[in-house]
C-alpha cells in the first residue's frame, strides 16, 4: 500500500464530536475507517497522509442499528472507528482538511 488512493480508501473520515474533541487534548485522534482495514494499515496511511508519528492505533466496530422507514425493516451498515494516539509534540488539525 504505498499509492496514496489506498490510503485515502483506508481513512474515510474524522470523527467530530464531543468526545473526540476531549481526547485530541492527549494527543488522540479519531477516524472512520474502511471495515476491513487493519492497524498496521491504518498507522501507516495517518502517517503518510498527515505528515505525523504514530505512537498507538486502538480500533472498534460500531455495529448497524435496525431501523424502519416506511413500514420496511432496514439495516445500517456497521462503522469502524480507529482511535489514534500521536507522539508527543505532534498533532492533526482537522479542521483544515487534506
Amino acid at each position: 500500500m504505498t499509492d496514496k488512493f489506498s490510503h485515502y480508501d483506508i481513512i474515510r473520515n474524522p470523527v467530530v464530536t464531543e468526545k473526540s474533541t476531549m481526547a485530541s487534548e492527549s494527543n488522540q485522534v479519531v477516524f472512520d475507517v474502511a471495515v476491513d482495514a487493519t492497524k498496521p494499515e491504518i498507522k501507516a496511511a495517518v502517517e503518510a497522509l498527515f505528515s505525523v508519528k504514530v505512537t498507538a492505533v486502538n480500533t472498534l466496530v460500531r455495529k448497524g442499528k435496525l431501523k424502519r422507514f416506511r413500514g420496511h425493516l432496514g439495516r445500517r451498515n456497521n462503522v469502524k472507528k480507529a482511535v489514534v494516539t500521536l507522539a508527543d509534540g505532534q498533532s492533526i488539525d482537522i479542521a483544515t482538511g487534506l
